[in-house]
C-alpha cells in the first residue's frame, strides 16, 4: 500500500485522535490540523501537528502545500446538541463555513478527496428501525442541521469539481483506545459511559438518567454503541476505498444493536466494580427511544467489521482509560471532541 500524507483536522481531538493512530498504523502520515479549543496537543502523538483554524484559509492552505497534503479526514466541529440549540450560529459558523473554506483550499490546491465525520443526528426521529442510509434525513437541532449541510455540500463539490468523499454517519462513539495512547476526555462531559464511569468513582454526585418511562424493555432510551476504535479503522478504509477509485458515498457505522442507559450502567459497575449512583430526571426533548443502525453497507463497501464493540469491551477500554489518565500522576494523552 502506498503511504499517503493525510490532514486529519480535529485530529487533537477524541474520534480524530484515535484515527491518526489507525492511519500511522495502516502505514500513513497523518498531519494534524487543530486549534486545540477542543482538543489537546498531548493527544497528537502519531504524525505532524500544525496549530491552526479552519477559519483561517490561508493557514489551511499552508498546511497543506507544506506538508504535502495528499486526502483530508474532517473531524473539526462543534458538537454538543445542547449548545447547539442554544448557540445555533456559532455552529453554523464554524461546522459548514469552516468546512466551506477547507473544500476552496482543497480544490484550489488539488487535494480530490475527504472523508467526513458526520453523525446519526442527520436522521433526526427516525420513522423505522433499523435506520437506513436511504432513511430520511431531517434534523431536529442545529449540530445536526449543519452536519446535513456539509454532506450536501460535499455532493455538489463532487458533481462541479470531482472531489470524491465519504460522509460516514456514526451512532454513538464510545471506548478509548486498547493500548492506552489516547482515549476521551470532554469539557463538559456529555457522554453516558464517562459520566458513568465519573460516578462510580466518585468524581460526580450522582449519573443523571433522563427519561425512565420510554416505551422500551426497561423504561430507558436504547442506542447503538460503538467503539471509537472501530470508528478510526472505518475511516482509513473508506479512506482507502476513495484513493483506490472506489465510488463516494455516505455510510452508516454502528453495530446493528442497541444497549439501553440502564444495561450501559451495569455494564459500567461490571468493569469498574462499583455501584453507579443514579439520579433521575424527566426525558430530553427531541431524545428519542431507540436509535439503531443498520451497518451492513459499511461492512459489504468497505469490508469493515467492529472488533471492539461489545459493550463490555467498551466499558472495559473506557474504564481502564480513566484509570490510567485521571489518576494523581496521569501519564498519558487525553482527547476531546475533534
Amino acid at each position: 500500500m502506498t503511504s499517503r500524507r493525510i490532514l486529519v483536522t480535529g485530529g487533537a481531538g477524541y474520534v480524530g485522535s484515535h484515527a491518526c493512530k489507525a492511519l500511522a498504523q495502516a502505514g500513513h502520515v497523518p498531519v494534524t490540523f487543530d486549534n486545540l479549543s477542543r482538543g489537546f496537543r498531548d493527544a497528537v502523538r502519531f504524525g505532524p501537528f500544525v496549530e491552526g483554524d479552519l477559519g483561517n484559509k490561508l493557514a489551511v492552505e499552508r498546511a497543506v502545500r507544506e506538508h504535502r497534503v495528499e486526502a483530508v479526514m474532517h473531524f473539526a466541529a462543534y458538537a454538543y446538541v445542547g449548545e447547539s440549540m442554544q448557540r445555533p450560529a456559532e455552529y453554523f459558523r464554524n461546522n459548514v463555513s469552516n468546512t466551506l473554506n477547507l473544500l476552496e483550499v482543497m480544490n484550489d490546491v488539488g487535494v480530490g478527496t475527504i472523508v467526513f465525520s458526520s453523525t446519526c443526528s442527520t436522521y433526526g426521529i427516525p420513522e423505522t428501525l433499523p435506520i437506513l442510509e436511504t432513511a430520511p434525513q431531517r434534523p431536529i437541532n442545529p449540530y445536526g442541521e449543519s452536519k446535513l449541510v456539509v454532506e450536501r455540500m460535499l455532493e455538489w463539490q463532487g458533481r462541479a469539481y470531482g472531489l470524491r468523499w465519504a460522509a460516514l454517519r456514526y451512532f454513538n462513539a464510545a471506548g478509548a483506545d486498547p493500548g492506552g495512547e489516547v482515549g476521551e476526555n470532554h469539557d463538559p462531559e456529555t457522554h453516558l459511559i464517562p459520566l458513568a464511569i465519573q460516578a462510580a468513582f466518585g468524581e460526580r454526585d450522582a449519573l443523571e438518567l433522563f427519561g425512565s418511562d420510554y416505551p422500551t424493555a426497561d423504561g430507558t432510551a436504547v442506542r447503538d454503541y460503538i467503539h471509537v476504535s472501530d470508528l478510526a479503522d472505518a475511516h482509513v478504509r473508506a479512506l482507502d476505498h476513495l484513493l483506490s477509485g472506489g465510488e463516494s458515498l455516505a455510510l452508516n457505522l454502528a453495530t446493528g444493536r442497541g444497549h439501553s442507559v440502564k444495561e450501559v450502567i451495569a455494564a459500567v459497575e461490571r468493569g469498574s466494580g462499583r455501584p453507579v449512583p443514579v439520579r433521575f430526571a424527566p426525558r430530553r426533548p427531541g431524545d428519542p427511544p431507540t436509535l439503531i443502525a443498520d451497518p451492513r453497507r459499511a461492512q459489504c463497501v468497505l469490508g469493515w467489521l467492529p472488533r471492539h464493540s461489545a459493550i463490555d469491551t467498551i466499558v472495559a477500554t473506557a474504564v481502564a482509560w480513566h484509570t490510567r489518565a485521571f489518576s494523581p500522576t496521569p501519564v498519558r494523552a487525553v482527547a476531546g471532541r475533534g
